[in-house]
């Protein structure tokens, strides 16, 4: 073993786990592990999955020649677990607890900080997140719903909305904390969030709300969705199946790729466009809601993840939305990028690694 690696970064989605390890700024190698459907069904839930992930994690590291003994820290994308601000957060038992048992919210990246605490305790590095999905700066207007006993929770693609914003105050020549911005993340999940001089004070949920996905039914009509809970169709877990999983284009279309969808556009398929162009629509009045939420001074609209490739989708949004402030693509959701930088952040003490208990 001799290549040298400072950082280790997990990024553990519903289907795949990506890995890379990182000299300082630099990748050192990079690598996406994918699993078939079929393959995790057979696992009675997500904790269950555990160590085969883990395993691959091992495997990786002694396939590429990585010492883990000289790995310093472990980056992981974050879970769904106690609401707080954007930032960097050291991994604890309490905070693998809370994600494990799906206390706020279950998903399979609840696995990632799990590894990487295991990891940190094996081999002495430290095990960090970064600007988690459950990152909460809420305005208090956006908490509530229409019924107080349900509050409208921040649950959102944190990582990739914040550098993808980050990327464009850049290009412009100014500080992140200085703009206001509507982001949407265009992925196998959608979430668009209002941000206001550097807090996302409003965004969907990203797995109840907002517009339909690949595979999520999002926002739905409550009292149908009442009739269908309760006319015995479905048990509980084939209609959570139905919300999230198999909805959205997947439900209309049977896909869940969207350039399937365009070539079903390109052939004179009439029920593929319909959707494609409703997919946008939907995503073009959450935008609008969003620009709302930030009373109209907007410095930019940013369309980024892996669905923003798709120039039939981007530029259907863009009839909608161009109106309201400039439009800039940023396709893809480099999230491993996003984490290894604040992972060297927390390296070279630029950022402080907060308590999850303190959170």
């Amino acid at each position: 073993m001799d290549k040298q690696c400072s950082m280790l970064v997990i990024n553990v989605g519903s289907t795949s786990t990506k890995l890379a390890c990182y000299q300082g700024s630099e990748p050192v190698v990079l690598e996406t592990i994918r699993y078939a459907r079929d393959d995790l069904a057979r696992y009675a839930s997500v904790p269950d999955q555990l160590p085969r992930r883990e395993q691959d994690v091992l495997d990786f590291l002694k396939k590429h020649g990585i010492d883990p003994e000289k790995i310093d820290m472990v980056v992981s994308r974050g879970g769904l677990g106690k609401p707080a601000p954007a930032g960097v957060y050291g991994v604890d038992d309490a905070m693998c607890r809370d994600l494990l048992e799906g206390r706020y919210g279950k998903h399979p990246s609840a696995l990632g900080p799990a590894i990487a605490l295991d990891f940190s305790r094996r081999y002495g590095s430290q095990a960090i997140v970064v600007d988690p999905p459950s990152t909460d700066e809420f305005h208090p207007l956006a908490r509530i719903s229409g019924l107080p006993e349900i509050e409208r929770r921040s649950v959102l693609h944190s990582l990739n909305q914040k550098m993808a914003a980050r990327r464009l105050a850049t290009e412009l020549g100014a500080k992140y904390e200085e703009l206001n911005l509507v982001v949407a993340h265009l992925g196998g999940g959608i979430t668009i969030g209002a941000h206001e001089k550097g807090r996302v004070i409003d965004c969907t949920h990203g797995l109840a709300e907002g517009p339909f996905t690949p595979e999520r039914a999002g926002s739905l009509p409550t009292s149908d969705l009442l009739d269908l809970a309760l006319s015995g169709a479905l048990d509980r877990k084939q209609l959570q199946n139905r919300l999230v999983g198999e909805g959205g284009l997947y439900a209309y279309l049977g896909t869940t790729d969207v350039r399937k969808v365009e070539a079903m556009v390109g052939g004179g398929d009439e029920s593929a466009t319909l959707i494609l162009e409703a997919m946008a629509y939907q995503i073009a009045k959450d935008i609008g809601a969003m620009c709302v939420v930030l009373k109209g001074a907007v410095d930019g609209i940013i369309l980024t993840g892996g669905m923003a490739h798709s120039e039939m989708l981007a530029g259907a949004i863009k009839k909608w939305v161009s109106f309201l402030a400039p439009v800039f693509v940023f396709p893809g959701e480099d999230e491993m990028t996003a984490l290894a930088e604040g992972g060297l952040r927390a390296l070279l003490n630029e950022e402080e690694i907060r308590k999850y208990s303190d959170a």
